[in-house]
């Protein structure tokens, strides 16, 4: 029987990590035993009541510590397939599908555009198609504007699914991209993707060169399904957000997307996640298309096409940027939804009985079915410290000495193996405070799943953007079991302190774990206002600003696609009403922009401008999009639990003021003469404005001699010593007076010199 060819890898794990990860296994395994034979309550003892509880809780520490043994396994075993150098010649044929559902036009412009500028060695074969299931007159515009196909479907009642395999019946290409409304790709997604797809039939040879197999390497039975990218977003998602922890933790979906499901590349078993996905037209073909009637399409087209015999990879570069939910209703309804499709469909491919997948796919899947059980678990050790110290329910019988053998070992081993292995994208702690927040909103719809109560409706999930709106009553759950918690912890202080019984000291630090969470679930369902319409990529580009005939050269600190801030080293009355002409970038892409706001920052004057016309949007939106976001991609060090609380704190009690500003107000300091013969302080001026001391004594209008020109002064109601420049118009466009006034600005030399 002729083996099949393996995958070119690497693997991503050292000698220190499996070590490390060996340990974790066998102290959990000692610790699982210990627990199963030497703690559970007695019902005669302790009652019937205690030894439910007790099998509650050892129950869920068993399936943690499945889950983890099946974690480890993968980060022990993880590989990530190379790239093969494939000939331009070869590269194929492609049908780029983006489904769409209700969005709005300006966001799939974003996506269309995106996938327009993809880059391709003959741009000819890449067909780019709209596939629109409620047959939109503006999304259908909107195709022919950007000059790709559109699908149209009057009624459709089989969602995502049949909108894509609508679209697939009449398409042709031997592969297929397919891209959620919202992911804009980056220029190099195809690129970066479709090589992968001929991993068969390449190999490298012994001086490390990409060749051709020959045809007796072949092997017909090694076929690629699809390759899978990570899913990213160009805006904070709600952990992020709302806990003030943008440029501190990773988004949420990272650590799936760049660990978890390389992880499963060593079962052939990572999951198709909808979107930013290559897949063979021969494997959808063999599947009989998108699977329909799944909540997770997705999720079940990729276990068939894995159970029909199909090699698929995950990759870990990020090719294509979404918009992560930005409300907490919608972020509760994605997980309800993802949860309940990856219980129905296990249960429709017949994961253990079912022909097909091997069985280390198998029990790569089976741990994705335990993940959902995750959030009961975290409900179970919030309970339980409380159940034992509030209510005096015993859950697990043992001593100190017990404890400190076992548990503290198995415990310490686990976080460490944790960290090395994962701890770079996610820590134990953040674990729990993400599974804090969801669980009390997922245990009834994931139970109601598993025992076969279908729920009738489901939400597609709003790629819109919110406002960021505070919903306390969504924490109202957590508040609740913080309250007993809380009860929990002072009744747990006084046995320590009055009976010294010390092995409390694990049952408070437990309670204290779990309050932190709790507290930290608070805070998130607190929300934080979100200001902007647009989130901004951090980036330096060059930038020529054009006002009365100067041109002033400067850079961005950030752009969006309404808007971007420049820095410009000196301070400049640009217009306030009337639009200017910006140059972008080394392309000198022409932006009609208006001035927002402006304030003085270390390294000149910042202005922000909001783009009101360009001289190509498409080109504009290109060059905003088609970057990696600037958020955190790692945990950073400084992440702990102190910071995590003092952020949040700092950034509650800080209320970020907007500058209303559109003129630079620079600091002056220096007395000039009036016309009387007498003088006047002049503290700062904005080109609009002064603003005088001890001007109580001086008339409503009068003139003064400021930087050898003479302006006309009339007292301005809008607050005490503040004059308006009535012949403003004249000298913002003498260089004469703005020379003077950059003199000072560069040097401090006097004004009036």
């Amino acid at each position: 029987m002729k083996r099949k060819p393996s995958i070119q890898s690497r693997r991503l794990t050292g000698n220190a990590q499996r070590v490390s990860i060996w340990l974790a296994v066998i102290a959990m395994t000692a610790y699982i035993i210990w627990r199963c034979v030497c703690t559970l309550p007695d019902r005669q003892t302790y009652g019937m009541l205690a030894l439910v509880c007790g099998i509650c809780l050892l129950a869920a520490e068993i399936i943690s510590a499945l889950e983890a043994l099946m974690h480890y396994w993968d980060m022990h075993n993880m590989r990530l397939p190379e790239k093969p150098e494939l000939p331009e010649s070869w590269y194929p044929e492609v049908d780029v599908l983006i489904a769409t559902h209700d969005e709005s036009v300006s966001l799939l412009y974003n996506t269309v555009n995106g996938c327009v500028h993809m880059r391709y060695p003959d741009k000819s074969k890449v067909h780019i198609y709209l596939c629109d299931d409620e047959n939109r007159p503006a999304v259908a515009k909107l195709a022919e504007e950007l000059g790709v196909g559109y699908f149209g479907m009057a009624d459709n009642r089989q969602a995502k699914a049949g909108n894509l395999n609508h679209a697939l019946s009449q398409t042709h290409s031997p592969y297929v991209v397919t891209f959620d409304a919202d992911m804009i790709p980056t220029s190099d997604f195809l690129i970066e993707t479709i090589p992968f797809m001929f991993l068969p039939k390449l190999k490298k040879d012994e001086w490390g060169q990409w060749v051709p197999r020959t045809p007796e390497e072949i092997d017909s039975d090694f076929k690629m399904g699809f390759v899978q990218s990570p899913q990213s977003f160009f805006n904070p998602d709600l952990f992020q957000y709302n806990l003030y922890s943008e440029q501190r933790i990773p988004n949420e979906q990272d650590y799936f997307f760049r660990e978890i499901n390389l992880g499963r590349n060593r079962a052939n078993a990572p999951i198709y996640a909808g979107s930013n996905t290559v897949i063979s037209r021969q494997a959808l073909e063999a599947v009989g298309g998108i699977a329909t009637g799944s909540i997770t399409e997705d999720f079940e087209t990729g276990i068939r096409i894995q159970a029909a015999g199909f090699t698929c990879v995950a990759i870990d570069k990020v090719l294509a940027h979404g918009l992560a939910p930005t409300d907490f209703e919608s972020l509760i309804r994605q997980r309800e939804r993802w949860g309940r499709g990856c219980i129905s469909s296990l249960r429709h491919t017949h994961l253990f009985w079912g022909r097909g997948l091997k069985i280390r796919a198998k029990l790569a899947y089976f741990s994705a079915f335990l993940y959902w059980f995750t959030f009961l678990r975290r409900f179970v050790y919030i309970l339980a410290p409380i159940l034992f110290v509030v209510f005096h329910i015993p859950v697990m019988i043992c001593d100190l000495k017990g404890l400190l053998i076992f548990w503290l070992p198995s415990y310490l081993l686990y976080n460490h193996a944790l960290k090395i292995s994962s701890g770079k994208i996610r820590s134990y702690r953040w674990s729990n405070i993400i599974d804090t927040i969801l669980f009390p909103y997922l245990i009834l719809p994931i139970l109601a799943e598993f025992l076969f109560i279908r729920l009738k409706t489901f939400h597609v999930t709003s790629k819109e953007r919110g406002r960021g709106e505070n919903n306390y009553l969504l924490g109202l759950p957590h508040l609740i079991l913080l309250v007993f918690d809380a009860l929990a912890v002072v009744l747990c202080l006084g046995e320590l302190l009055t009976a010294r019984s010390y092995g409390a000291v694990v049952v408070l630090y437990w309670l204290l774990v779990n309050g932190f969470n709790l507290v930290m679930a608070l805070l998130f369902a607190a929300g934080r206002k979100n200001q902007r319409t647009a989130d901004r990529f951090r980036v330096t580009l060059p930038v020529r600003v054009e006002a009365d005939g100067r041109v002033i050269a400067g850079q961005t600190v950030d752009i969006s696609e309404n808007g971007l801030a420049v820095v410009l080293p000196e301070p400049v009355f640009l217009p306030e009403e009337e639009p200017i002409s910006v140059s972008l970038g080394e392309e000198q892409l022409r932006l009609e922009c208006l001035i927002a706001s402006v304030r003085q920052v270390k390294s000149g004057w910042q202005y922000g401008l909001s783009v009101n016309a360009t001289e190509d949007r498409a080109a504009y939106h290109q060059l905003v999009f088609d970057r990696h976001h600037t958020m955190s991609d790692i945990m950073q060090p400084t992440v702990s639990t102190f910071s995590d609380l003092s952020v949040n704190i700092r950034g509650r009690m800080r209320q970020r003021r907007q500058s209303l500003r559109r003129l630079p107000r620079i600091p002056i300091g220096q007395r000039f003469p009036t016309e009387d013969g007498g003088s006047v302080l002049v503290a700062d001026m904005n080109g609009k404005y002064l603003r005088l001391s001890g001007a109580a004594t001086l008339p409503d209008e009068f003139t003064l001699e400021f930087c050898g020109h003479t302006l006309d002064l009339r007292r301005s109601p809008i607050r005490p010593g503040l004059y308006e420049i009535l012949n403003r118009q004249e000298l913002l466009r003498c260089q004469d007076f703005l020379d003077k006034l950059t003199r000072y600005v560069r040097t401090g030399a006097p004004v009036g010199e």
